[in-house]
């Protein structure tokens, strides 16, 4: 069973700046898109970053280009989220995701529907105070 775990939320000052990591276990596929979403009660989950790892390919959604930063640690197993010059907006929920590409060398239009994403974390917590 493939486990991703989370780590990292907490709370900021806006304008702040915070690291979320994710670490993944037992995905034994070559390839992966991996992302990082995030939800707000009673709103849809949104794709934030992702990661193709053939390449290290990197995609945002625009609310984030420019302030945040996807990357990873391919010995460690692990993704990370670099965020910063935070805003309240950014509060929420924030989960880590994974799945095998299903669109040939991309990851856009996963990142772009939490459903084509296959295996979740638990989420953390980001709460961005004015």
């Amino acid at each position: 069973q493939v486990e991703l775990v989370e780590s990292g939320g907490g709370s900021v000052q806006a304008g702040g700046s915070l690291r979320l990591s994710c670490t993944i276990s037992r995905y034994t596929y070559s390839s992966a898109c991996m992302g990082w979403f995030r939800q707000v009660p009673g709103k849809e989950r949104e794709g934030v970053a992702a990661i193709y790892t053939d390449d290290d390919s990197t995609y945002y959604a625009d609310s984030v280009k420019g302030r945040y930063t996807i990357s990873r640690d391919n010995a460690k197993n692990t993704v990370y989220l670099q965020m910063n010059s935070l805003k309240p907006e950014d509060t929420a929920m924030y989960y880590c995701a994974a799945s095998r590409p299903k669109y040939g060398s991309s990851c856009y239009f996963q990142l772009m529907d939490e459903l084509d994403m296959t295996y979740w974390g638990q989420g953390t917590q980001v709460t961005v105070s004015s």
